[in-house]
């Protein structure tokens, strides 16, 4: 194993598989099963409108994302931008809660891919297949990163192409050339007599404040850019192209996908609250594609199989995104020097490790209830990710200050993004009302819950004392514009 001190990673990550890492990172459970809670929660036309806003704004994120991985695409991506423009004590803050983030993803797609597998096997050992999957993720990770590209390109490409059949059938079937059950929009004007509700826009903006949420989980990981940037060939090329790409192609994915669900499934069906890891025929698309003539048997497992290759490409990047995090904090000594050693194909293994450890916890699902443990891992992990893309926002703002405060024009630019200064500013707004307002339905409820209340805000404090606490050992500062380091080594 080379020393962490002269190990480089190697920029194997090609154009076509950093396009696919940024679209498999955000098309998953988010799509597959929350969307049909989304619908029911808020409407044809609220999960539309919730799922398009949110878009929006992580389409401004990813611009001020790329303008800043294009620059400078270096190791540890918006964590190094932090400590160069803003401060290293939210760098260390934001190093953390991101390792943390997707080192509990991981251990919670463990537990979905197990729960996944019992629509098949219903009596088999959970964590033997938590075991299984962590096995088979491991080795893709060790083996190289061009291994773990390649890996996910062939998940995500999966995923994309289940996508867009379920998209061109929808269509067909509400336009009435296939099936006709639910073809046209009456569920858009649908009245539900026993609530009082009312098709397209259900429960007011509160529903949909709680829909921000469920979206924004949806598109967690297109991030991944900014770190895959370190190891991609020719990032000044590649890393701008998978920018503009991947918003159209998940934009056409997701608005086209719950378009598609909206019309044909009323929001009053009560299976849409119904869906989760281990009820597969209550996933919007399993409930469609089952409309169609003699394919409901097969629908069923095909949506599960893709469902779960969805949940191990999840998996994958996700042991991904955290190693190499842990990596680029043990080069600026925000951790145990130890993890920034790399064996002789340029993978960070004990960062790896380290990372598996926490996925573990998966192991222990069995103990505890496979969906508690779910639920808790995942609750735990969701909100971070607004934190990261918080984050993001303000790199940015302080990256553009700086590069205009040191005499450098805006032209000189390698890739400009969109919308500044405007984008980055309604990004952070949008991520900060549903970081704190998403959830504020865990106090309205008639029997209030510990448990809800501190799986949906214990990661606020800790992500303060985090940046306190280091800020107060460290006796760090804001960095001053004119000291800000834009030196690509």
């Amino acid at each position: 194993m080379t020393s962490g001190e002269s190990g480089e990673l190697k920029r194997s990550i090609g154009p076509r598989q950093l396009s696919m890492i940024a679209i498999g990172g955000a098309i998953g459970t988010g799509l597959f099963f929350a969307s049909g809670a989304a619908i029911a929660q808020a409407g044809p036309g609220g999960a539309l409108l919730a799922y398009a806003t949110m878009g929006l704004a992580v389409y401004c994120m990813m611009q001020s994302l790329g303008e800043m991985a294009t620059q400078l695409p270096i190791p540890g991506s918006f964590e190094a931008y932090a400590e160069r423009f803003v401060d290293p004590s939210l760098a260390f803050a934001v190093g953390w809660n991101y390792w943390f983030s997707w080192a509990i993803t991981l251990a919670a797609e463990l537990v979905a891919g197990a729960l996944i597998v019992q629509f098949w096997f219903p009596h088999s050992d959970s964590s033997l297949w938590a075991m299984g999957f962590f096995a088979v993720l491991l080795a893709l990770n060790l083996l190289s990163v061009k291994a773990y590209a390649e890996a996910e390109y062939w998940f995500a490409g999966i995923k994309v192409v289940t996508v867009i059949i379920f998209v061109a059938v929808g269509f067909l079937m509400i336009a009435g050339m296939i099936g006709n059950q639910n073809s046209g929009f009456h569920n858009w004007t649908l009245s539900d007599p026993k609530t009082g509700t009312h098709a397209p826009f259900v429960g007011g903006f509160t529903a949909m404040l709680g829909v921000f949420l469920v979206a924004g989980f949806a598109f967690q990981g297109t991030e991944g850019v900014g770190l895959a940037a370190a190891e991609t060939a020719d990032p000044v090329k590649n890393v701008p192209k998978a920018i503009r790409t991947v918003f159209w192609r998940l934009l056409l994915f997701y608005i086209g996908a719950i378009f598609v669900a909206g019309t044909l499934i009323a929001y009053t069906n009560p299976n849409l609250l119904n869906a989760d890891e281990s009820h597969i025929a209550y996933s919007p698309f399993t409930m469609i594609l089952q409309q169609l003539p003699r394919v409901g048997y097969y629908a069923a497992n095909l949506m599960n199989a893709v469902i779960l290759s969805s949940v191990l490409s999840c998996g994958n990047s996700s042991m991904y995104v955290a190693s190499r995090m842990l990596h680029a904090m043990a080069h600026s000594r925000k951790a145990p020097k130890l993890f920034g050693g790399l064996n002789r194909r340029g993978v960070p293994v004990l960062a790896l490790l380290a990372t598996g450890s926490v996925s573990a916890l998966a192991f222990f699902s069995t103990l505890v209830g496979d969906k508690k443990i779910y639920q808790l891992l995942y609750n735990a992990s969701s909100l971070t990710g607004f934190i990261i893309w918080l984050g993001i926002a303000v790199c940015h703002l302080r990256f553009r200050k700086a590069w205009v405060a040191q005499g450098r024009s805006v032209d000189e630019l390698k890739f400009r993004s969109k919308f500044y200064p405007y984008g980055p500013w309604l990004a952070l707004v949008l991520f900060l009302i549903v970081l704190f307002g998403a959830n504020i339905g865990v106090f309205q409820t008639p029997v209030f819950s510990w448990f809800d209340f501190i799986t949906d805000y214990l990661i606020i404090p800790v992500i303060i004392i985090l940046y306190l606490g280091h800020k107060i050992v460290n006796k760090t500062h804001l960095v001053p514009l004119k000291d800000c380091n834009f030196d690509p080594d």
